[in-house]
């Protein structure tokens, strides 16, 4: 079964292009507008796109993605209206991957085995769950697997060699590198240990690695290309969002994905993002 992450990292490889991974929340500002902006941002050059199921307790986020999901909560968000916003995205025409990412507790709730068949028909190509470690990640990994789904784990820093080669082990898509320890949130400069931690990840994997967490500028982008495939961006381009009238949030957010397509050393064209007629 092939899987949109596989063909779309591996055809961005053979061109020697850096994949853009932007992280919309779902249901923010509302749920109308957060379709909008995720199809902005794939038009505008992004190459897959990370959909934030909204929880109340989002422990490996910063202050912006908690407050979109306490904001995305508040407007009646639900992990089904969630997969609901997968079927409209594929509905319209995407063909890009798409990777919802979250926590255990709303999906445990929904039921794992429905969570993950729903998922999966509704147009879903990965999963990440923030909050489940590779120890206990069996269970999750031999859905998405049957579902014909990835389940992409996180390593950070902290992360011991043996911690990543458990991660690797059972890993699909690619490995999510988070740049430092700590939340999500826009930084000044990136982390001086993410090299090194891609580094060791490589040596455990040959799946593509991703580098997220303070990722805000083209710089930051352009640092990235130099050691990893590819950067997932979030922070900074929702406060953008937040600050815009609704009415201008898509514009505002496409424009932010191609301040940071230059980072690629890419032109600003969509690679798999775009919509079929």
């Amino acid at each position: 079964m092939t899987n949109r992450i596989d063909t779309t990292l591996a055809a961005l490889k053979a061109s020697g292009t850096t994949a853009l991974a932007p992280f919309v929340s779902i249901g923010y500002p509302n749920l109308e507008v957060s379709i909008e902006v995720a199809k902005a941002a794939l038009e505008a050059g992004g190459d897959m796109l990370e959909l934030g199921v909204p929880f109340s307790d989002p422990l490996a986020d910063g202050p912006t993605i908690q407050k979109t999901s306490a904001q995305a909560l508040a407007g009646g968000v639900t992990v089904r209206k969630c997969l609901e916003t997968v079927t409209s995205l594929r509905d319209s025409g995407i063909q890009a991957p798409l990777v919802l990412m979250g926590y255990m507790n709303p999906f445990l709730h929904y039921g794992l085995e429905s969570f993950v068949k729903d998922a999966a028909g509704a147009g879903a190509d990965g999963l990440i769950v923030a909050d489940l470690p590779p120890e206990e990640a069996g269970p999750l990994q031999a859905l998405c697997k049957s579902a014909g789904m990835h389940l992409i784990p996180l390593l950070a820093p902290t992360s011991t060699e043996e911690r990543i080669k458990a991660a690797c082990a059972g890993a699909g898509g690619f490995i999510y590198c988070v740049s430092f320890a700590g939340v999500t949130g826009a930084r000044g400069q990136m982390a001086e240990g993410v090299r090194r931690l891609v580094k060791r990840i490589k040596t455990h994997s040959d799946l593509p690695v991703l580098v997220g967490f303070g990722v805000s500028t083209s710089k930051h982008v352009n640092d990235i290309s130099k050691f990893a495939d590819g950067a997932v961006f979030a922070s900074a381009m929702l406060d953008a969002v937040g600050k815009a009238p609704p009415h201008l949030a898509a514009q505002v957010a496409g424009d932010y994905v191609r301040s940071l397509r230059g980072g690629t050393g890419a032109s600003a064209e969509p690679t798999s993002g775009t919509i079929s007629s």
